[in-house]
C-alpha cells in the first residue's frame, strides 16, 4: 500500500498508477441524520432529549451502542464484495470536541472512528474524513446539525478556529495512515459573501500540511458543494488537492417535475448540471470528485403499488449519471450506505425493534413532511400555502430569493424554516419518550436494529453500483 495523491487531473499511488474511488458515503452513523436514522430535528436536540426521558446513562448506552452496531466487518466485507473501494465518512466535531469545554480534545471521538477506518483497512477500503458538522453550522441544513437555518459559521471566528484546531489534531492523529485517502475539511459549506469560504480554505490547508503533508485534501465547492465561480486562482496555493461536487439531480426526487424517461433532452439537462458544477475545475485541469450523489427511493409501506415503478425510474437516473462520470472515469461516493429505508444500499428491516418501536411515529413524520430531504409535502401543502401566498402577496419578489438562492427557492424556504425546523422541534420529545420504561437490554436490541444482519440489501441499487465499481486503467503511470 502507498499514501494516494492528485496528479494534476487524476489520484494516483505512489508509483503514479491511476486509483480511481468509488464508493458510498457514511452517513447518519457519527453524524446522524433525521431521515437516515428516524428521528425529527437535529442529533443534537435528540441527545439532549433522550438524556431528559431516561437519563444521562441509559442515553449515552443508547448513542454508543447504535455506533458500535451500524457499521462492522460484516458491512465492510459486503461493501468489498460489490467492487467498491472507498467510503467517505462524516462525522461531527462534537465527538471530539464540547461546545462548554472547547479546544479540549475529546479522545472518546477515536474509539468508534478509528475502529471504522481499521475495518476498512483489513477489506482494502479507502476512507475520506468528512467533517459533516463544523462549529456554528458550515450550512442553513439539519445536518449541519445546529437547530437553525444561519450558518454562524460564517459570522463567529471562534467558530473557525475551532474547526482548525480539531483538523490540526486530526491531522496529527491521522499522519502516515495509508488507507485514509484524504480530508475532506467542510461538507456542502454555504457562505453568502463566497470570500470567506476561500479564506478558511487557505487557512486549514495551512493547518493541516503543518501536521500531515501527505495526505489529499478534498474540499467542497460553496453553495452545498456545487459553486466553484469565486476561488479564482486559490488553488495555486493549495498542493494535493481535490475538488468536491454534489451532483444531485432532480429528476431523483419526489419534486421532479416530470418524470425521467431518458429522452435525449432529459439527458442533457443531466450532462449541463454536471458539467458546469467542474467547469472550474476542469478549465484549470484539476482533480473532480463526486463526493455525494444519487436519488432517493420509495418505500412500499408509503408509497404502496407505486413503489416498484418508481424505483424503476430512480434507477434509471442512476445509471444515466453513472454513464457520464465513466466518461471521465470520475471518482465518486455515491450518498448512502445505510439508513432506514429511503437511500441506503443497505437498510434496517421493518421487523426489528427499532422500526417497530417507532413504527407510527415514522408515519406521522412522513406524513407531516417535517424531514427536508426528499419530502413528499401532498398531505401537509394545504397547512402551508397560505403563508406561502401571503408572502407572494406582501414581499417584491425581487426581495424573496435570499441566499442560498437559487439552490433553495424561496418556497422552500418557507418550508425549511416553517416544517423542517419549526414542527420538527415539537415531535423531538414524542420521539424520545417512546424510550421510556425500556431496560439496558430493550435499549440494546434497540441499537442492534442497525447491525448488518439485521438489515435489507437495495438489490437493484447495488447491482448498478458492482457493475460501475472501479475497473483497472490501462497499465501505465501518469505523468505529474
Amino acid at each position: 500500500m502507498s499514501l494516494l495523491k492528485v496528479s494534476g487531473t487524476k489520484i494516483v499511488d505512489e508509483e503514479g498508477n491511476e486509483t480511481v474511488l468509488r464508493g458510498a458515503g457514511l452517513g447518519g452513523w457519527m453524524n446522524m441524520e433525521n431521515f437516515i436514522s428516524g428521528y425529527p430535528g437535529t442529533e443534537s436536540q435528540i441527545r439532549e432529549a433522550l438524556a431528559v426521558a431516561i437519563g444521562q446513562e441509559k442515553s449515552e448506552l443508547f448513542f454508543d451502542r447504535f455506533l458500535e452496531h451500524f457499521f462492522q466487518d460484516e458491512d465492510a466485507a459486503f461493501f468489498k464484495s460489490l467492487g467498491l473501494n472507498a467510503i467517505r465518512i462524516a462525522f461531527n466535531y462534537r465527538h471530539f470536541e464540547d461546545d462548554l469545554n472547547p479546544r479540549v480534545l475529546k479522545e472518546s471521538g477515536f474509539k468508534h472512528l478509528d475502529r471504522v477506518i481499521d475495518l476498512c483497512a483489513k477489506h482494502g477500503i479507502y476512507t475520506i474524513l468528512d467533517m459533516h458538522t463544523a462549529p456554528g453550522g458550515q450550512n442553513p441544513d439539519w445536518h449541519s446539525d445546529h437547530g437553525g437555518h444561519i450558518p454562524n459559521f460564517w459570522y463567529h471566528k471562534d467558530f473557525q478556529d475551532r474547526s482548525l484546531w480539531l483538523w490540526s489534531e486530526l491531522a496529527k492523529h491521522y499522519k502516515g495512515n495509508k488507507w485514509i485517502a484524504g480530508y475532506n475539511p467542510l461538507n456542502e459549506p454555504t457562505d453568502a459573501k463566497h470570500t470567506r469560504l476561500v479564506e478558511f480554505y487557505n487557512k486549514v490547508h495551512k493547518v493541516i500540511r503543518a501536521e500531515d503533508p501527505e495526505h489529499i485534501i478534498f474540499f467542497d465547492g460553496n453553495t452545498f458543494a456545487s459553486d466553484f465561480s469565486h476561488f479564482g486562482d486559490s488553488h495555486t496555493n493549495w498542493d494535493n488537492t481535490a475538488y468536491s461536487i454534489h451532483d444531485y439531480s432532480l429528476y431523483g426526487f419526489p419534486k421532479a417535475t416530470e418524470k425521467y424517461t431518458g429522452t435525449a433532452e432529459q439527458q442533457a439537462r443531466l450532462k449541463r448540471s454536471y458539467q458546469k458544477k467542474r467547469e472550474w475545475m476542469d478549465a484549470r485541469g484539476l482533480c473532480v470528485w463526486n463526493g455525494e450523489w444519487g436519488p432517493v427511493y420509495a418505500r412500499r409501506q408509503y408509497e404502496g403499488e407505486a413503489t416498484d415503478e418508481i424505483n424503476a425510474v430512480r434507477y434509471k437516473v442512476l445509471e444515466d449519471q453513472l454513464k457520464l462520470y465513466d466518461q471521465d472515469r470520475l471518482s465518486w461516493s455515491i450518498w448512502l450506505y445505510k439508513d432506514i429505508g429511503f437511500q441506503g444500499m443497505t437498510y434496517v428491516s421493518l421487523e426489528t425493534k427499532y422500526m417497530k418501536l417507532f413504527e407510527k411515529f415514522l408515519a406521522k413524520k412522513h406524513r407531516l413532511a417535517v424531514d427536508a430531504w426528499g419530502a413528499d409535502d401532498t398531505a401537509v401543502k394545504e397547512v402551508y400555502q397560505p403563508l406561502i401566498d401571503h408572502i407572494a402577496q406582501e414581499i417584491p419578489e425581487e426581495n424573496r430569493n435570499l441566499y442560498p438562492a437559487p439552490v433553495w427557492k424561496w418556497e422552500d424556504r418557507v418550508a425549511r424554516l416553517a416544517r423542517n425546523i419549526l414542527v420538527s422541534e415539537y415531535l423531538v420529545r414524542e420521539w424520545a419518550e417512546h424510550f421510556i420504561g425500556l431496560s439496558e437490554e430493550e435499549i440494546e436490541e434497540v441499537a442492534r436494529s442497525f447491525r448488518f444482519d439485521n438489515c435489507l440489501k437495495r438489490d437493484g441499487l447495488n447491482k448498478v453500483l458492482m457493475d460501475n465499481a472501479p475497473k483497472p486503467a490501462a497499465s501505465q503511470a501518469v505523468s505529474a
